[in-house]
């Protein structure tokens, strides 16, 4: 993005444009008197900032032409910092503006210095705005906690506290259903840490008992029949890193015992073999199963688990982190579109309503395989809720009214930010409402854009 500042004064009045053009310093001043030339500045030279006066040709006495612009001016670059003229008397034009969109407005007849500081304002909130989009973009390539893409609170107080506990030399337990990430949120864990050593992961689930043992510890040469090589096992692979075990859950008993004394003594013996291996590893593991239950039934040595679980952290479903389907969704689209050439390029709004209202029980791993086919399968640019196959769902019913209105507030919030990609005045349009009650209901839940 270009460093210069460009403001766009859009007044059909010459003798104002004038006035107006040359009050600033520091700018690079373009000036329109009409719809017309508006748009094509706009697209031409992409200002952050543009002055609006309502009253513009052919209808320079109301505010048909004015509002019209506002509408394009947004609908084409919603990011634009809109400054709207008002006169005397228009109080509900103005109301009817913010609610588009507009970012602030001045009274007429004129006070350049007070219009200098909108302005000003304006453009170190555009600033401030874009490197917020700079972070995000960072943030989904990966440059945070295992390139974990969320916005929801519930979802970033457990990668705080990963980021937390991964210089200490604990052992972390990651409960969650399938498909909620928590693979990747090892992987994060491990690349917060200090360990130098390789990120090696085993699926406990995915391995036949009979070979689990030989997976896990390795084997020498003739332990058993076909073992014609010596083969070092996964938690020897991870020699000075991390060793996580998706789907502990599934560990035989037999083998919990020689996984306890690994964990307790730090050593490991391979198959066939005589001789103790020390080994410095640290190990994450993860299940969707209920542990507790199973130890209370036998099923999982509670000694092991406690060895397991010195930090145990809970990742929540995709259905209970509102606006993140989203936002995950559009990380998804813009991947396989590019992925595989197609023309997809978003959603139809029925699609995003669709994600929004879909249960998720299959998480993320749901998620990605829905956007996925329905980019092969969409006819045009945009992917539609019938490409998802998807259709709403119904919702439990609230505790109290109180509650009720409180959770509603926050899900509609959380949803229109995830929908207008953090963009404050397009989830206000969204949503129905003007910017300052919007900034009045977030302050109040605490949430951020």
């Amino acid at each position: 993005m270009s460093d210069i500042k460009k403001l766009l004064i859009v007044e059909d009045d010459a003798g104002l444009q004038r006035q107006l053009r040359w009050a600033y310093e520091g700018y690079e001043i373009h000036c329109a008197a009409n719809r017309e030339e508006a748009i094509a500045l706009i697209r031409a030279e992409e200002p952050q900032v543009v002055t609006l006066d309502l009253g513009l040709p052919p209808d320079p006495d109301g505010t048909t032409e004015g509002f019209a612009t506002l509408e394009t001016i947004l609908s084409l670059r919603p990011d634009t910092k809109v400054i709207v003229a008002s006169g005397h008397g228009a109080r509900d034009s103005m109301l009817r503006a913010i609610e588009m969109g507009a970012w602030d407005f001045y009274q007429k007849p004129i006070d350049i210095d007070a219009l200098g500081l909108i302005v000003a304002r304006a453009f170190h909130v555009h600033a401030l705005e874009a490197e917020n989009r700079r972070l995000a973009e960072r943030a989904e390539a990966g440059t945070v906690l295992g390139g974990m893409i969320t916005g929801a609170p519930e979802m970033l107080k457990v990668t705080r506290t990963i980021e937390r506990v991964a210089g200490a030399d604990v052992s972390v337990m990651l409960l969650g259903a399938s498909g909620t990430g928590k693979e990747l949120l090892a992987r994060g864990l491990h690349d917060a840490s200090r360990r130098k050593g390789a990120f090696v992961a085993i699926n406990c689930a995915a391995i036949p008992e009979t070979l689990l043992e030989s997976e896990l510890f390795g084997h020498e040469k003739g332990a058993f029949t076909g073992a014609v090589k010596t083969t070092e096992g996964k938690i020897e692979l991870a020699q000075g890193g991390t060793l996580f075990l998706d789907e502990i859950g599934d560990v035989p008993l037999p083998l919990q015992v020689k996984l306890l004394r690994f964990l307790q003594e730090r050593v490991i013996e391979r198959i066939g073999g005589r001789k103790a291996i020390p080994v410095d590893v640290r190990v994450v593991c993860a299940t969707h199963q209920d542990v507790d239950a199973m130890v209370a039934e036998g099923r999982f040595r509670e000694d092991l688990y406690y060895r397991l679980a010195e930090i145990v952290i809970r990742i929540p479903s995709l259905a209970e982190r509102p606006g993140d389907a989203g936002l995950v969704a559009r990380h998804f689209l813009h991947k396989y579109a590019d992925a595989m050439k197609t023309g997809v390029r978003n959603f139809a709004p029925d699609a995003l309503a669709a994600i929004d209202a879909w249960n998720w029980p299959g998480n993320v791993r749901e998620l990605e395989n829905r956007v996925k086919r329905a980019v092969i399968m969409a006819d045009g640019k945009l992917v539609t809720a019938a490409d998802l196959d998807l259709e709403a769902q119904g919702e439990t019913g609230p505790v109290n009214l109180k509650a009720a209105r409180e959770m509603a507030d926050r899900k509609a919030i959380r949803h229109a930010l995830a929908r207008a990609e953090g963009n404050i005045s397009g989830t206000a349009r969204l949503l129905g409402i003007s910017r300052p009650t919007l900034y009045d209901l977030m302050k109040a839940y605490d949430l951020q854009p």
